[in-house]
């Protein structure tokens, strides 16, 4: 099969598509022949050998978690998924998923069936994204009905997603995004914007019960002033919560890392079938062109997600 490698630690100009062998399933594992695969963040800080769990890599590896695809073949301990069913899932993460190939060889646990609605595109483009912002809005953040919330960064790829989860759920979200990117947003169901090159967020809101920080570190200090006493601050991005603390130490503040879940997805699904939930592929692109891909991303001025395929 056809798969794009990364021979070391540094830039984009390490990949190259290369011929390599098809894995082999374990017996709780799928063969999925991929349709699209996605590109996030966390991939780029991998590749250049930032992320934390850049220690269990060694080269040369495939990158990649994010896939949508076809299942070909069936462990014999699986009984959830079988030949020829479309699925969706984000593969062993932060492990090496090896979702930058033509298959992956997938634990049944970490998919799901891919709702009928999404195009491979999109599908493969929302796993990690749409797990990190179900997971920080639910499981961390406790967002309930009614309540508050800021999204930090809200055109961008998780961003995006945790508006429309966060508007499903019942809250009154207000976004923050370039003047450029209003439109956008609002389109996604945000009850207010704030354009962060005119204005800065502590000019513009204040008691906020929960924010969801996916910008990055120089945003978290202030994402914590506008928090009400007792407000919970969820974030994504590398940043010092032990700073943040000191000076709101009436707030909860958690940096998360998401984990993956066919059960989350499925759950989602429903929001989706409900047409409460739309993924953004902001461009779809050849496998060879994956340096462009990781270029884009680190550019951090992409809209939705990056796609690529290797037909």
């Amino acid at each position: 099969m056809k798969a794009v490698v990364l021979s070391d630690w540094g830039g984009a100009e390490n990949f190259t598509v290369q011929d390599i062998p098809t894995p082999a399933i374990k017996p709780d594992e799928v063969l999925v022949k991929v349709k699209a695969f996605g590109v996030n963040p966390a991939d780029f800080k991998t590749r250049s050998g930032a992320a934390p769990y850049s220690k269990d890599y060694s080269h040369p590896i495939v990158l990649g978690w994010d896939m949508a695809g076809e299942v070909v073949e069936a462990g014999t301990d699986v009984t959830t998924f079988k030949p020829g069913d479309a699925v969706y899932g984000m593969v062993n993460f932060p492990k090496p998923g090896q979702a930058y190939a033509e298959y992956v060889a997938a634990p049944a646990a970490h998919l799901a069936l891919k709702p009928a609605t999404l195009s491979f595109e999109e599908a493969a483009a929302a796993p990690l994204a749409v797990l990190t912002a179900w997971q920080a809005l639910t499981e961390h953040g406790q967002l309930k009905a009614g309540e508050n919330v800021l999204i930090q960064a809200a055109s961008g790829g998780v961003g995006h997603l945790g508006v429309q989860l966060a508007k499903a759920l019942g809250a009154y979200v207000i976004g923050t995004a370039s003047g450029k990117n209003e439109a956008f947003v609002r389109s996604l169901g945000a009850d207010a914007f704030i354009d962060y090159t005119q204005t800065s967020v502590e000019e513009s809101v204040s008691d906020i019960d929960l924010v969801f920080d996916t910008a990055g570190a120089d945003t978290i200090m202030a994402s914590a002033k506008v928090l009400k006493p007792n407000g919970r601050l969820i974030s994504i991005a590398y940043g010092a919560m032990d700073k943040v603390l000191a000076v709101r130490p009436d707030i909860r503040a958690e940096r998360i890392l998401v984990h993956t879940s066919g059960d989350d997805l499925r759950t989602i699904n429903e929001f989706i079938d409900a047409d409460k939930l739309k993924i953004s592929v902001s461009e779809v692109l050849p496998a060879s062109q994956i340096a462009d891909a990781h270029q884009k991303l680190e550019s951090r001025r992409t809209t939705g997600k990056i796609v690529l395929t290797f037909s």
